[in-house]
């Protein structure tokens, strides 16, 4: 145990252990996410539906978040964004939010909710190499062996559902690792816009943005008769929009604030090992040895990525 670690818990340790618990659930409920998107394909609906009930029903609340950021700026006790800032913060909301998801729900309609969280969980190992070929960051040794690590684990995997579920997983495969590169962009883009607009106020407008243009397309594919959905949808969708989205955002933000942005990440790998568990427990998606093995090596890949 690290001194900053045991310091940390020797002199706040109600504090410790409530940023400890968010961090360990909010990282649980995002991963979730995949659970709920597959029980809801069980009604009929597509993509487009899917994520846009999701934003639809989350969007009062970080719509609320964002006007009272903006109340603070025209206070004066924040920063007014500028118009470079708002463009910025437009194209994330795009790439970040509203295209990974979409990508992400196209590709759980053929694959499992395991794998499509291993290999959205390869996200950090795309922002590695992104910063190293447009930034030429250097990539050390022990880097390698992570990225290593964590590929061969998303192979294990990868074969065990391509003899579960045929040869329409390499399409949905293929969707969410296009989902895995969007958000990695997205991570690289905001690196330094939150440094001046800040975490709470880029999350809440960000997401807006993204509400946005999820419901345009919403209504454009299916119209108003998209909203005449059999009620579980509407009850699934306002779990996902709720459990998986709100609820987490604002977990995670506490748990940094408590125990910081570094042990907050290390618990996140919390996420996809749940993933397994609770996809066989409301799915019946089988779990085997070569699935556990393959979680294995991603989760080592990811602790030396961490470390490192």
């Amino acid at each position: 145990m690290s001194l900053f670690f045991r310091s940390l818990v020797s002199s706040r340790p109600k504090e410790f252990w409530a940023g400890f618990l968010l961090a360990g659930m909010g990282a649980i409920l995002f991963s979730a996410k995949a659970v709920v998107v597959k029980l809801t394909y069980r009604y009929g609906v597509d993509a487009v539906t899917i994520i846009g009930f999701r934003m639809l029903l989350s969007l009062p609340f970080f719509l609320a978040i964002g006007w009272f950021q903006a109340r603070k700026a025209r206070l004066g006790l924040i920063p007014r964004l500028t118009a470079k800032e708002c463009a910025q913060l437009i194209v994330l909301g795009f790439i970040g939010y509203y295209l990974s998801s979409f990508l992400d729900f196209l590709g759980l309609q053929t694959i499992s909710a395991g794998l499509e969280r291993l290999i959205l969980f390869l996200s950090p190992t795309f922002v590695l190499l992104i910063s190293a070929l447009y930034f030429k960051r250097a990539i050390a040794g022990k880097q390698w062996v992570a990225l290593g690590l964590s590929y061969v684990g998303v192979v294990l995997v990868f074969l065990q559902d391509l003899s579960f579920s045929g040869e329409g997983v390499l399409m949905g495969a293929g969707f969410v690792l296009a989902s895995a590169f969007s958000y990695a962009f997205y991570l690289i883009g905001s690196g330094e816009l939150i440094k001046r607009v800040g975490a709470t106020r880029l999350v809440a407008y960000a997401m807006t943005v993204s509400s946005v243009f999820t419901l345009i397309q919403f209504f454009w594919v299916h119209s108003w008769a998209g909203l005449q959905q059999v009620w579980p949808v509407y009850q699934l969708s306002f779990i996902h929009a709720t459990v998986n989205t709100v609820a987490p955002t604002f977990m995670i933000m506490w748990a940094v604030a408590r125990i910081g942005a570094p042990m907050t990440a290390q618990l996140g790998l919390i996420g996809p090992v749940s993933v397994l568990f609770l996809a066989a427990w409301l799915l019946d998606e089988p779990i085997t040895s070569m699935q556990l093995l393959g979680t294995v090596f991603v989760l080592t890949g990811a602790v030396v990525l961490g470390r490192r």
